[in-house]
């Protein structure tokens, strides 16, 4: 059986996405969704809001946070080339979903606290960013990136910034040319191991699953291993970003490791191009949890 009930990633103003909460609840009811995760970088600030936007338009709400993590293996030059990609991502990313979450529950207090480094640790980074450009000819006030951040300050809110003052046409000539990967605007922040974000979640009731997996470049069978023997409980096969092939190949390789699926549009805004919804999944290789979640 295939649904398209399920949108488990998606992004709103408490991190890098260009939308309310209650936007992306009205966007989320338009494409039909009846299962919706929000999943800001690094922050649940949202989480309430979100709950409340949901409820009013009969969706079921599945709290969920994007947790920033360092690779856990290095990037294959020969998938890369494979999958058609320049380069790999410099952090792995983890979507932690929490469907039995209540108000009351003490836990996720213990792993909002365990979170806020990660959000207070996007500060420094980005004044270091901007000292960066600020050498390389491009002076930019922190106040001004700030004011594009409702919550969880990032690079697209400095990119915004950066095509205002006319150093870039585009958001994306800032990422490609300054400050994505391995530009020289670029700044490198520890992160938390797969292993570490995987078993706080678990000891706080929630599970994991590991985001957009194309963007890593590694062989998905070893990708797949890989995590299943971090404790990663499922894989984000069914992302807006993955082919057919490579969803196919994602899921049948999560099934033999024993592991479930997850699916996610991603979405930032439309703006992106991106729509919400629209994301054709086998609903017998979900998480049994999502479907059980009645927040």
């Amino acid at each position: 059986m295939w649904t398209q009930d399920f949108d488990l990633h998606s992004h709103s103003t408490h991190s890098d996405g260009i939308h309310e909460v209650e936007e992306v609840a009205q966007k989320m009811m338009d494409s039909n969704v009846k299962y919706w995760a929000l999943t800001d970088h690094d922050t649940i600030s949202g989480w309430d809001e979100a709950r409340e936007s949901a409820k009013s338009r009969g969706i079921h709400f599945i709290p969920g946070v994007e947790i920033t993590c360092s690779p856990g293996l290095d990037a294959d030059e020969k998938e890369l080339k494979r999958m058609e990609r320049e380069g790999a991502s410099k952090s792995w990313h983890l979507l932690a979903y929490f469907p039995h979450h209540k108000d009351s529950n003490k836990g996720i207090e213990r792993f909002e606290k365990w979170l806020k480094p990660l959000q207070e640790s996007r500060l420094p980074r980005m004044v270091k960013m901007l000292e960066k450009l600020e050498k390389l000819g491009m002076p930019i006030s922190l106040e001004k990136v700030l004011e594009k951040a409702g919550g969880s300050i990032g690079r697209p809110h400095l990119a915004e910034v950066m095509v205002e003052e006319g150093y870039v046409e585009s958001k994306n000539e800032a990422f490609e040319v300054w400050i994505g990967d391995g530009m020289p605007g670029h700044y490198v922040q520890p992160k938390p191991s797969i292993e570490e974000a995987t078993k706080i979640v678990h000891s706080v009731g929630g599970f994991v699953s590991l985001a957009h997996p194309l963007y890593y470049g590694v062989n998905p069978e070893k990708l797949v291993q890989y995590c299943h023997s971090k404790g990663v409980d499922s894989i984000e096969a069914f992302h807006g970003s993955h082919p057919d092939s490579y969803r196919f190949e994602l899921w049948k390789l999560a099934d033999k490791n024993g592991m479930s699926i997850t699916c996610g549009s991603d979405f930032h805004g439309s703006n992106h191009g991106h729509r919400p919804g629209y994301a054709v999944v086998p609903f017998n290789g979900l998480n049994a949890d999502l479907g059980s979640s009645s927040n």
